[in-house]
């Protein structure tokens, strides 16, 4: 069963303003792929043996996801919550590798091209939630979106990482993909003992123990969202940041190290 599974915590988002996150992120995409070198698309990255070229296409399949999705009959209900998404996408692993090496044979720049325009044309600024299938089960529109401002904002660092080039964030696309990640701790690890913080962003309480109620609380981690998208992604590890002094812990309890990284 989920970890999010009977929890309380659940966080509303705009689906107007995600949907513009969704759109803004995959523009920087787009410019950052625009201006790579042919060679650039062959350099490995940190996903396993896939190249620049099959990032940028699984860019491409994670948008394009949404149109493919509406193109279909809904289901109905939609039985797979927003919490739930980051406990199940570890078990896709396999196919989505099939499916993105066999995207990667398309020119990168004209595939994303067109992925943007049929996203585009998919959602339309004013649009109607409704389930649509996704991988992991039927999902509300207005979730599933949030779901691809988390895989862009995710592995647009990863492009960074492999390519050397800055990319930038939207704001908007960084907060709900920040945002999402933190929740989805606090249904890990449920509890009030620790209080995590990824300024300015989100604050969660998590583990259990003793609930912190007012004052200074005794257990905190605080960090930066990009470290913490990082830490819940397993891109870093717990250790690697706390002697890099990315993440600062106080408390005998302020130690995430079992808990992380959230996706897996």
């Amino acid at each position: 069963m989920s970890p999010a599974r009977g929890t309380s915590r659940t966080r509303s988002y705009d689906p107007a303003k995600t949907r513009a996150a969704v759109i803004a992120q995959f523009a920087q995409v787009r410019t950052a792929v625009g201006e790579l070198a042919p060679e650039q698309f062959a350099l490995p990255t940190r996903l396993g043996d896939w190249t620049v070229r099959e990032l940028v296409a699984h860019l491409s399949m994670a948008v394009g996801s949404v149109a493919r999705g509406l193109r279909q009959q809904a289901p109905a209900p939609a039985d797979t919550a927003l919490l739930d998404w980051p406990f199940a996408t570890a078990p896709l692993a396999s196919g989505i590798d099939d499916d993105t090496r066999a995207v990667a044979a398309d020119e990168p720049v004209e595939l994303l091209a067109r992925t943007a325009e049929q996203f585009a044309e998919a959602v339309p600024p004013s649009f109607e939630d409704r389930p649509l299938p996704t991988r992991v089960g039927a999902m509300r529109l207005a979730d599933f979106l949030v779901t691809r401002c988390v895989e862009l904002v995710v592995h647009t660092d990863d492009l960074a990482a492999a390519t050397g080039v800055q990319i930038p964030y939207d704001r908007q696309a960084l907060a709900v993909t920040t945002r999402l990640l933190a929740d989805a701790l606090a249904a890990k690890a449920p509890g009030g003992s620790v209080e995590v913080r990824v300024p300015p962003f989100a604050v969660v309480q998590c583990v259990e123990g003793p609930r912190h109620t007012r004052g200074t609380p005794p257990n905190v981690v605080e960090t930066d969202p990009l470290t913490w998208i990082r830490l819940a992604t397993g891109r870093t590890t717990w250790a690697e940041e706390l002697a890099a002094a990315q993440v600062t812990a106080s408390g005998e309890r302020a130690d995430l190290a079992a808990y992380l990284p959230v996706m897996s």
